[in-house]
């Protein structure tokens, strides 16, 4: 079986001790491929060297995550499009809005989430979408930029049944990973009712680990315990899900 993490912040400082240990236990695990969306201007350094060192394993987003969003948004907007027209990048994300966290900047959200987006339209790249606490605002800004030149995946899908089926109608992808495993988070009810040709599988490592190491570092070796807990819910072998939501990753990330 082979897999693919379709977002995990393997350049983090949290993988500092044993990143080359993770990524070989990653690869062992069927994990073949690994995403990785940006941050903010000082996480690009990392991450390119990573994909570097991993070419064809690794592969590099680019985009401002909307917790690094600020008053200066002009000037973040300025250095998301010079690395866009410098070299290529396989999506704009990690983009969207964030009020989970911090409300102060709501306004610089929206507008640097449209801009990337029609970033992603001019370059013709699909975009992947931070919602945490603003799933329904998400949806209404992409489609209010819908206009067929948009495509991407919500990632860590936190909605609702309509809203996941909203998303799909956008001929988007619902970002699935360990938070499908957490006994009352109810993402299993809905993955149960959403064709798995809508369904890609992430970690957001170091983040959100699956069930039994929830609680602890994440990372991309985890996605064939996720992975088992799609197939259990949808009554599917697990080498159905593999197979499926590796073949939609490669379908939306077309130069991976």
């Amino acid at each position: 079986m082979q897999w693919i993490d379709t977002h995990a912040h393997l350049y983090s400082k949290e993988f500092a001790q044993d990143r080359e240990a993770m990524i070989a236990r990653s690869l062992e695990a069927g994990v073949h491929k690994m995403l990785l969306p940006n941050i903010d201007e000082a996480s690009i350094p990392g991450m390119l060297d990573l994909e570097a060192r991993y070419p064809g394993q690794c592969f590099a987003m680019m985009g401002l995550h909307p917790c690094y969003v600020t008053e200066n948004v002009k000037a973040e907007m300025a250095w998301v499009r010079e690395w866009l027209e410098k070299r290529p990048f396989i999506a704009v994300g990690e983009i969207g809005l964030d009020f989970y966290w911090d409300k102060t900047f709501t306004a610089q959200q929206h507008q640097a989430f449209r801009e990337q987006l029609e970033m992603a339209k001019a370059y013709r790249l699909p975009v992947v979408i931070h919602s945490r606490e603003s799933t329904r605002e998400c949806i209404d800004d992409v489609k209010a930029l819908q206009d067929g030149g948009l495509s991407g995946v919500f990632h860590c899908f936190s909605g609702t049944l309509e809203e996941a089926r909203e998303v799909i109608d956008l001929g988007f992808y619902l970002g699935i990973g360990g938070v499908v495993t957490f006994k009352k988070s109810g993402l299993d009810k809905i993955v149960e009712q959403i064709d798995l040709q809508h369904i890609v599988m992430e970690t957001d490592a170091p983040y959100l680990a699956p069930v039994p190491y929830r609680g602890k570092r994440n990372e991309s070796a985890y996605i064939p315990l996720i992975g088992q807990m799609v197939a259990d819910v949808k009554h599917l072998k697990i080498e159905e899900v593999a197979a499926i939501t590796s073949s939609n990753a490669h379908k939306l990330f077309k130069s991976i």
